[in-house]
């Protein structure tokens, strides 16, 4: 009987071809296409604020990573995406120092003082966005469409005032809006390439856009059944969260189920806010608050390992 031979080593023993650089590559070709979509609604300013975003992040990471002796990771791309989500969630008139303040709160503050890629608690991007809103919130909160100042389509639906734009015209991005929400077409199709990439599952965003469907249709803005949850959930930054954002690999859940309760509880609670909040959107601070619960969920929906004796 010829002698079985086993080699023994420490984890991880299940290995991956992922790579972070792979990843983040990934995840900017998914952004394409909404950038794009950006920078034809809302013109030239739209691309200076993405590449002085992109900038920000990047250069505070490495004069971080400098000033602290660490090994340089600007070549992982992750601080370009977090640049390039931040400048999404902006509006286009933003001056050009808020994507320069937001960059550097977003990577040294939420990032590097938790201690970098992998160990932030919260999404570094909609972070910044929470501090920019509240510290600068005239900036961050004019909108405009053709040059002409507007109300975003949430923002109708909540105080009135307007006629809302239509349900194709908030399909594809003519509305007013932070950058990269408007346009659900494209922020779609970057979807679809991240799922066929399998950079992300279908969990957290069919889950979330799903709850924030049937809940806006049942209560409704309005009382019981008077919602329109289809212009819902194509209006706003719905799809840019529940895409790119609520997926974020340092702040979600590894489990499937896991996955599951993170979507459904955004999407209640953006659905809470948008109804009974003050704000007409409610992404963000859903996200961000879920991000917080993503230890206690991993906790409770890991699988037990089989043969376990407690």
């Amino acid at each position: 009987m010829a002698e079985m031979k086993f080699t023994v080593s420490s984890s991880p023993h299940i290995r991956s071809n992922d790579t972070i650089k792979g990843i983040m590559r990934d995840v900017i070709i998914a952004l394409l296409p909404a950038a794009a979509a950006g920078i034809y609604f809302f013109k030239i300013q739209a691309l200076f604020v993405m590449i002085v975003s992109v900038a920000s992040c990047v250069l505070s990471e490495y004069v971080w990573q400098k000033l602290t002796k660490q090994k340089i990771t600007i070549g992982d791309y992750s601080a370009a995406v977090t640049g390039l989500l931040l400048a999404f969630n902006l509006p286009p008139t933003v001056p050009l120092w808020i994507p320069v303040v937001g960059g550097i709160f977003a990577i040294i503050i939420v990032k590097q003082f938790f201690g970098g890629l992998g160990q932030n608690f919260m999404n570094p991007a909609l972070a910044a966005r929470a501090f920019l809103l509240a510290s600068w919130p005239v900036q961050m909160t004019s909108w405009v469409v053709d040059g002409v100042s507007s109300a975003t389509p949430l923002g109708i639906l909540k105080e009135g005032g307007s006629a809302l734009p239509s349900l194709f015209d908030v399909f594809i991005g003519h509305v007013g809006g932070c950058i990269g929400e408007t346009s659900a077409l494209a922020l779609i199709i970057g979807g679809l390439y991240l799922l066929y990439k399998r950079v992300i599952s279908w969990r957290i965003p069919v889950t979330y856009i799903g709850t924030v469907f049937v809940l806006m249709g049942i209560l409704g803005r309005h009382g019981f059944m008077s919602g329109n949850p289809v212009y819902e959930i194509f209006a706003g930054g719905l799809m840019l969260g529940a895409i790119f954002m609520a997926t974020d690999y340092s702040t979600s859940p590894i489990t499937p189920l896991g996955q599951i309760i993170m979507g459904i509880g955004c999407g209640l609670l953006t659905s809470i806010i948008r109804i009974y909040g003050g704000y007409p959107e409610g992404v963000s601070y859903s996200i961000i608050i879920m991000n917080l619960f993503v230890p206690i969920i991993d906790k409770y929906t890991i699988p037990k390992v089989f043969g376990e004796v407690k």
